[in-house]
């Protein structure tokens, strides 16, 4: 009967990708078995999706939510490669996603206040919210002539109230089923921040370490104890995963309402990284740099990228890049949104042996998670190598080793002349509301091209 009941559950509502018809005329034996294990998969994939467990990062729950972004819309026409950051007087931020399925689903949005370190406030939704807080997601649009069918829909996110970060869920029918979480920002500059050019202390000496020094005044806002109600925290190219949070000023002037940030010591500043790898299947029938051979006698089509090596040796070498992040185009057809091909993508990194630790295949594309379906698998040929399922574009990507005994750059190389781009936060937490509000959001580009 238990069983029965998950089965009848599982027809109520679309799981997973879709699924090929069963009813193709074999024989009876055949077809039990093929529903036999049908139903086990089905089975399987619903005890997975039954119960996600939120967590308060950027992240797809489900194998078929793909191509998530969150970005503030202008109407431009790259709008997409900013920050989940935008001003509380214009707020204007737009979520799109695909869902890979032959059918849509009913999908509700939700907001969740955070503190600077992302943990959940204690502010009630009224606190921060005109209006309930779950919205329905209404637009959507089917692919047109695509390999691989799916459905893309579009939210815009409700205003709120007062600046902070916010964690933005998306589910299916219930909040227990969590299909995406991404991290936003709602700022109110009220502080000023000034970027002091003096390089000083190691960072002049280090091939290899960033090393930015500023200012924040906070003379026009009343804050009566900044040492311990001020909190900066600082990302590298939209990057969470290394972003130092809490950063202690140098210096406190308090007759002047000022701190002072000069990171002389190697642990306060950042590896300058190198600039990202790319590649560009824009179009399908004419493919971009960086890419090898294209199998089209399968749907979806098979794309292997261009044999890749080792960095770390090598002398540094400008060229612009999208600091990690990806486009999504369609150079063949256009409206890339709805006509894009998801394609499998072979990456191939050359290696005589195997490296003392894990190599992941990262960039915003997979928010730089470190999971299973992005670790590289060595093959003993000489070479790693990682498939991924992606949408026809241009993606920026690195690889990273995670290591006790190796450094996270050990393939591509860490190098001062990198031209990054930093986000400064910084919060405050007054004593209405008890939770941290961001006062202050700035970018310094590091060596600008």
């Amino acid at each position: 009967m238990a069983a029965g009941r998950a089965f009848a559950a599982i027809h109520t509502r679309r799981v997973g990708f879709p699924l090929q018809s069963l009813a193709d005329g074999t024989s009876s034996s055949v077809l039990f078995m093929r529903f036999s294990l049908l139903f086990v998969s089905l089975f399987f994939n619903f005890s997975i999706y039954a119960q996600p467990t939120l967590e308060f990062i950027d992240k797809s729950y489900e194998p078929q939510i793909k191509t998530v972004q969150l970005y503030p819309s202008f109407d431009g026409m790259r709008d997409y490669l900013q920050s989940a950051a935008a001003p509380i007087e214009n707020q204007n931020l737009l979520l799109e996603f695909d869902d890979l399925q032959d059918d849509r689903n009913n999908y509700y949005v939700k907001l969740i206040h955070c503190n600077y370190d992302w943990t959940q406030s204690n502010l009630r939704d009224l606190d921060f919210l005109e209006n309930f807080n779950e919205n329905p997601i209404t637009d959507y649009a089917f692919s047109i002539n695509t390999h691989t069918r799916y459905i893309h829909y579009r939210y815009v996110v409700p205003p709120v109230k007062i600046p902070g970060n916010y964690l933005l869920i998306a589910y299916r029918d219930s909040p227990s089923e969590i299909i995406l979480s991404k991290r936003m920002m709602i700022y109110q500059n009220q502080v000023t921040m000034t970027k002091d050019n003096i390089m000083a202390g190691s960072g002049n000496l280090s091939t290899k370490k960033q090393q930015f020094n500023f200012d924040i005044d906070y003379s026009n806002i009343e804050i009566l104890n900044p040492l311990e109600t001020m909190h900066v925290v600082i990302r590298q190219n939209q990057r969470w995963d290394q972003a130092k949070f809490n950063v202690a000023p140098s210096f406190f002037r308090e007759q002047s309402s000022r701190m002072e940030y000069r990171f002389f010591n190697s642990d306060q500043q950042f590896d300058g990284c190198n600039e990202f790898r790319f590649v560009d299947f824009r179009s399908l029938n004419f493919p971009g740099q960086n890419t090898g051979k294209i199998n089209k006698a399968v749907k979806p089509h098979e794309l292997s990228v261009a044999l890749d090596d080792y960095r770390s040796q090598q002398v540094y070498s400008q060229y612009a890049d999208l600091n990690g992040n990806f486009l999504i185009e369609n150079l063949d057809v256009g409206e890339a949104d709805l006509t894009g091909n998801y394609v499998y993508t072979q990456f191939l990194l050359k290696a005589p042996q195997k490296i003392n630790g894990e190599v992941y295949l990262v960039g915003r594309f997979n928010d730089y998670v470190r999971s299973e379906e992005n670790r590289m698998r060595y093959n003993p040929v000489g070479y790693y190598e990682s498939r991924q399922f992606l949408k026809q574009g241009f993606y920026n990507y690195l690889y990273e080793v995670f290591s006790d005994k190796v450094s996270p750059n050990d393939i591509e190389g860490s190098y001062f002349q990198t031209e990054n781009v930093y986000e400064v936060l910084i919060y405050n937490r007054p004593f209405r509301p008890n939770a941290d509000l961001l006062i202050g959001y700035y970018l310094i580009n590091v060596n600008p091209r």
